[in-house]
């Protein structure tokens, strides 16, 4: 096994510390062990992006030493360790201090421990230096890694002492192009090398025109492999359920045309790409030669996932029509955004980045008030909507906290953002989905009344109808028809008309409950179709329906109706189109006899075959398949 755990030790060295400056070929102890079982790996990829989180999170645990000089820190048996107990740190304000004055003896007392203070700093003038002991009292010569573990750093330097006592500085930072870091990793990377019965003190300097978050981590080797594999592997997941949501809404905005699915394609893309530099993936991917881009592509992808995500709110919650106040504020927020955007590209990242993280709050605040208002006035996606902006509106109050240096920075303020943002596009793919059927439904309403429209029935009759013959349940179908109505619309006009129509309509929708479906056919007539319902019962609710359009109308417009019904039973119908006829014979058989009554297609069936009613039968589309 030794020759296999040689080889998969230097292939991860290979890997991990793909170093463009020389660094010691440091022995490491690696394990290679088979796949895991796929059932963990099923798990994993459900859990990743939180595991991935916990990960990062274990830190040795120690009490903050009095200010003065810290001790050092003890290498032996080092796995990973938060530095935060041994560090020591001195702003310098003004920015002038030159590394030959912070390590000078004079300056030795300015450093101070941070004790129980947060390393985050938020937005700040200031340059901030870092001083740190490590120590290896055994009798062999050990190594670390330390690791910043915040990437959107403009500067950071590190000074430490090499063999000759002579110090050694390596300047990185997303100031510089990535090629200056000392590891190709999205984060800063610092290998260290401490001899054989040794105490070395280590500089840091930091300065930046983003917020100031030091987190700094000493690892040993193994340690960082794992870290780091476990660290990509979630992101991949993470940024996979990007493309798949892309992919999805990409289809299915081809397919159905609704400009909610390209609003939530910038969305979704211009999010995406956003937290890709906010993780460090970009630089070190995709422009590790841009310096600029590598800053300013944080401010314009920002711009352009604000902008996406309120017209993408405006669109799904049809906020014109529900809240138009604020939408027309909404509207505004989208023209800053073009403004932010458009202006980027000429501003100093510093003059942008403090009004573009007040207008993310802002923004979002307001997004979740036009949801509440929508969700108040009924609309559907709007649920869909709160649930997974409350989720995102979370992620980003915590992190905005930790960026103006009100919450802590760790592991969990500093993905909160992005834990919010996942679970925000997957429920906001279902509110894109309740929107479809929002609109579908709307397809199928018929505009006055507000009953299912001829095209829904067209549809219905048809299920139910195989439905009911494959079960061997019974089918009822009521077909109704105004008495005179062409009479009442001379005499009143078209517009009482309209209303005598809706107090019809209101009728059926009192005395019908589901499943029983009632909807407009056109014009005057209105069916009603009655699944599970026997002829018998057939007759006693079309018989409600004609006494209650005579009785509610009697004051109003003395309307009456007249019913006819027919019943699909033991396969007495090969179709939906016979049932219909039938029951519209029926209609016509009522009409023939004088109005206001119902009649049965039983009572009538003879009379079609032998002595056909004078009024013409109709069809209706049956749907394809």
């Amino acid at each position: 096994m030794a020759p296999r755990q040689d080889r998969c030790a230097a292939t991860a060295r290979r890997a991990v510390f793909a170093a463009k400056e020389p660094v010691p070929n440091y022995p490491i102890e690696l394990s290679c062990h088979p796949l895991r079982p796929m059932r963990r790996r099923l798990l994993l990829l459900v859990f990743a992006v939180v595991a991935a989180a916990a990960l990062l999170s274990g830190q040795a645990q120690a009490e903050p030493w009095p200010d003065g000089d810290q001790p050092a820190l003890d290498l032996r048996g080092l796995e990973r360790v938060k530095l935060d107990p041994w560090l020591e740190l001195l702003e310098d304000a003004g920015g002038q201090l030159a590394f030959e004055d912070v390590s000078a003896p004079e300056h030795a007392g300015a450093f101070r421990s941070i004790g129980q203070q947060a390393t985050n700093f938020g937005f700040t003038d200031s340059v901030w230096w870092v001083r740190f002991r490590l120590s290896n009292p055994s009798g062999k010569p050990l190594h670390a890694v330390i690791r910043q573990d915040y990437p959107l750093i403009d500067h950071v330097d590190f000074w430490g002492r090499d063999d000759a006592g002579h110090w050694q500085r390596q300047a990185t930072g997303d100031r510089l192009p990535f090629d200056s870091r000392p590891i190709d990793n999205r984060t800063f990377l610092f290998p260290v090398e401490l001899p054989a019965d040794s105490e070395r003190i280590f500089y840091m300097r930091f300065q930046s025109d983003g917020p100031m978050n030091i987190g700094l981590f000493a690892h040993s080797q193994n340690d960082l492999i794992g870290l780091i594999t476990h660290e990509y592997l979630a992101m991949g997941i993470y940024y996979g359920g990007f493309i798949v949501l892309l992919v999805y809404n990409l289809i299915m905005f081809m397919t159905v045309r609704e400009r909610a699915f390209a609003h939530y394609l910038l969305y979704v893309l211009s999010y995406g790409l956003y937290f890709s530099v906010h993780n460090g993936l970009s630089f070190q991917y995709l422009w590790p030669g841009n310096a600029w881009l590598a800053n300013q592509s944080l401010l314009l992808l920002l711009a352009l996932s604000l902008l996406g995500c309120v017209r993408f709110t405006r669109t799904i919650l049809s906020s014109a029509s529900l809240a138009p106040v604020a939408d027309r504020i909404a509207w505004a927020m989208e023209l800053c955004m073009i403004l932010a955007f458009a202006l980027t590209p000429f501003l100093e990242y510093r003059t942008l980045i403090v009004p573009m993280a007040f207008a993310t709050a802002v923004i979002c605040l307001h997004m979740l008030l036009m949801g509440a208002l929508a969700l108040v006035r009924g609309s559907r996606p709007a649920r869909y909507y709160m649930v997974a902006f409350s989720a995102l509106l979370a992620g980003v109050l915590a992190y905005m906290l930790k960026t103006f240096g009100l919450l802590p920075h760790n592991v969990y303020t500093q993905n909160a953002f992005q834990l919010g943002s996942l679970l925000e596009m997957v429920l906001l793919s279902l509110a894109v989905g309740a929107r479809i059927s929002e609109l579908r439904e709307r397809s199928f309403a018929d505009a006055l009344t507000q009953l299912h429209n001829r095209r829904y029935f067209n549809d219905q009759i048809a299920t139910e109808f195989y439905r009911s013959r494959r079960r061997g349940r019974p089918l009822s179908l009521v077909v109704l028809d105004i008495d005179h109505f062409k009479r009442f619309n001379d005499t009143y006009g078209h517009a009482k008309g309209d209303q005598a129509l809706k107090a019809v309509a209101r009728v059926l929708a009192t005395c019908v409950r589901k499943p029983n479906v009632p909807c407009r056919y056109g014009g005057e007539e209105f069916v009603v179709i009655l699944p599970n319902t026997t002829e018998a019962q057939v007759e006693v609710v079309a018989e409600r329906i004609r006494r209650e359009v005579e009785q509610s109308t009697a004051e109003t417009f003395g309307l009456s109706v007249s019913v006819g019904h027919a019943t699909l039973d033991d396969a007495n119908f090969g179709n939906p189109q016979e049932l219909f006829v039938a029951a519209d014979f029926a209609l016509y058989t009522a009409k023939d006899g004088g109005r206001n009554r119902v009649v049965g297609y039983r009572s009538c069936e003879s009379k079609r075959k032998g002595e056909p009613s004078g009024a013409p039968l109709r069809d209706f589309e049956i749907p394809a398949g």
